[in-house]
């Protein structure tokens, strides 16, 4: 007979009999209530009467069994089912304490952001914005990639985090720039603190921290109120011309090709965001350059 197929009673009755061999004493002490009816035999062979019925014996120990597990189950599954409103009820809080909000702009697309203390954000093209709603009172602290200016509310620190570096204000209007090898903060009112390799800049305003390529840049103080891309249109003073480039290609979602041109030469200059003709004008013929236009694959090349 293959134990493993045995019927489990069969099993049962042949060990109250003390009549298991090898093989059937391991299929028996694999059987799940294996450890049940070596307690319940223990209990049982204190009464045990001089005429032992082996079959009688059998079905007190399965009734007693199934009486046992019956109970056992009648506050298991309660108590499993508390556990499981628990365990969800804490994933839930869980969920939502940690989940936060993105914004995301695309190419040519610009969006302003209310924050939940009602400081103002303003997304310039191909941007992301992250917060957590539920940890605002008391981390008042946003993630940015790409192009921001923010209006602060009055409050507790606030926090704007980049790959490149930190800015910390209080109560403050400023815009921040980090893009490939480009790290800019600008401080419209207030004061800044920019954290760039460990170390922080205090800036007033009108000052400004500029970083390109790991470098730092000197820049003129600012005499505008607010970042000109606001009023769709963007400004650069003597900035390498591929900075240029790269922005004109997420304010028009299109993509350019220089041919016979310095990236590296400065540019001073700037252009519109709403006339993509006037646009291209404004950034080729400072540097004499000749462009076209094949259904937004644009190639620009220096005149002959």
């Amino acid at each position: 007979m293959n134990t493993e197929k045995m019927d489990r009673e069969a099993l049962i009755l042949k060990w109250l009999n003390n009549d298991l061999n090898d093989q059937e004493l391991q299929a028996f002490k694999k059987l799940e209530d294996y450890n049940d009816l070596i307690q319940l035999n223990t209990n049982i062979k204190a009464f045990k009467a001089p005429n032992f019925d082996d079959k009688q014996a059998l079905n007190n120990v399965l009734n007693t069994i199934k009486t046992t597990k019956k109970s056992q189950k009648n506050w298991i599954k309660p108590f499993m089912r508390a556990a499981a409103i628990i365990t969800i009820c804490f994933g839930l809080y869980y969920y939502t304490t940690t989940l936060n909000t993105t914004i995301t702009t695309n190419m040519a697309q610009k969006t302003e952001v209310a924050l939940p203390d009602a400081s103002n954000v303003f997304l310039n093209a191909k941007s992301v914005l992250v917060y957590n709603k539920s940890k605002w009172k008391n981390n008042r602290e946003v993630k940015l990639q790409g192009e921001a200016f923010f209006k602060v509310a009055k409050g507790a620190s606030f926090n704007v985090k980049t790959e490149a570096g930190t800015v910390t204000v209080y109560g403050t209007q400023f815009n921040v720039k980090q893009r490939a090898n480009y790290f800019e903060v600008i401080c419209y009112e207030g004061l800044v603190g920019v954290t760039f390799n460990s170390i922080e800049t205090k800036l007033k305003p009108g000052d400004s921290f500029l970083i390109i390529d790991g470098k730092k840049i000197a820049k003129q103080k600012e005499s505008n109120t607010t970042p000109s891309w606001l009023n769709n249109e963007s400004k650069f003073k003597s900035l390498p011309y591929k900075q240029v480039i790269a922005e004109f290609e997420r304010q028009y979602n299109v993509n350019i090709t220089l041919v016979g041109v310095n990236s590296a030469e400065l540019f001073t200059g700037s252009f519109t965001h709403n006339n993509i003709d006037v646009a291209l004008k404004s950034i080729t013929l400072p540097l004499q350059l000749t462009y076209s236009n094949n259904n937004g694959n644009i190639t620009l090349k220096r005149a002959q």
